[in-house]
């Protein structure tokens, strides 16, 4: 039996997709600007004042600005076509700087750890007056490219890693504004670093969840919200001449769209043109799948050597990917 290529194309919701992302791609450079910045003013303020909670913050700015820069460049990548070598085009750029930025987070945070130790064992002299308008000013910046971002696509991981970077920017400041204020009011340093560590704890926490999103659509896992048996299943009970679904494969380019390759066993006598398409149809419309494989198959399946059966081996078989 002849292969049957897919000629729908994960293309068919663009016009969604492309909208979002050209505003998302501006959302992500007002951010960065924004961010950079102030990282400067903040960093000079928590050299100036002594303050761990501030140089911490200006630190985060800092790596947040390049992580920025990095997501908005992923954006600019992922609107360029496939090509002969990247037949799926740069979708998964976005994805792979997500993946980074979340390592990046990981690094400052556990740095940021670090040196609150060292300051809690031999506390230093902290300015609380203009540790308070530098932290101010900084929640004020941070607010305004929160609210930026926050307006766009939060399904789509490279602005889900983006907005965590400004929260984490976000609780920073608002770390240091507490941090000035009870030093003005008592005079405790130690209060500094305590809540510095505070806020990296958190941060490490979401910088956690974003990673593993992130290496999921790296390994091609199935996307969390599907489950392949019971697709497979239901192709099985709903399409009319199709007797079995096996070696199928489910996967993300980028956590939005949705692929999908699999072998359908149909019944003798049916139009495997029809088949195909009403599998595909119906992937489209109840699973959301939007680019799919399907292979046709009379009696046995094309893949098997010598009548073995792969698809009952302790090693899954790996299917076709187009």
């Amino acid at each position: 039996m002849a292969h049957t290529h897919s000629h729908d194309d994960s293309g068919h919701d663009h016009g969604v997709g492309h909208m979002h992302g050209s505003t998302d791609k501006k959302r992500v450079l007002i951010a960065a600007c924004l961010t950079a910045g102030f990282m400067v003013a903040e960093a000079l303020g928590g050299i100036l004042t002594g303050s761990l909670a501030l140089l911490a913050d200006a630190g985060h700015m800092l790596a947040d600005a390049i992580a920025l820069g990095l997501a908005w460049y992923a954006f600019h990548l992922a609107s360029r076509p496939a090509t002969g070598r990247l037949t799926y085009g740069f979708s998964r750029v976005k994805t792979l700087v997500a993946y980074t930025n979340g390592i990046a987070i990981f690094v400052i945070a556990l740095w940021i750890v670090y040196e609150a130790w060292d300051r809690l064992l031999t506390p230093t002299p902290v300015l609380g007056g203009p540790m308070l308008v530098v932290a101010v000013l900084g929640l004020l910046v941070n607010i305004g490219s929160f609210l930026v971002l926050h307006g766009g696509d939060r399904e789509n991981l490279n602005m889900r890693g983006a907005i965590l970077h400004v929260l984490g920017d976000l609780l920073g400041s608002a770390a240091a504004i507490v941090a000035a204020l009870v030093i003005l009011a008592t005079g405790w340093t130690p209060i500094d670093p305590i809540l510095s560590v505070l806020v990296s704890l958190l941060i490490l926490s979401t910088a956690w969840s974003l990673m593993r999103a992130a290496a999921h659509v790296l390994l091609e896992g199935v996307p969390p919200s599907l489950d392949r048996d019971l697709i497979a299943g239901d192709l099985v009970k709903t399409v009319k001449g199709v007797r079995e679904v096996h070696h199928m494969h489910i996967w993300s380019l980028d956590g939005a769209s949705t692929m999908a390759t699999l072998h359908a066993c149909l019944d003798e006598g049916v139009d495997a043109h029809q088949a195909v398409s009403a599998v595909k149809k119906r992937l489209a419309s109840a699973h959301g799948i939007s680019h799919a494989t399907v292979e046709p198959e009379f009696g046995r399946c094309a893949d098997d050597v010598d009548g073995h059966d792969h698809e009952h081996d302790a090693v899954p078989h790996h299917g076709h990917y187009h």
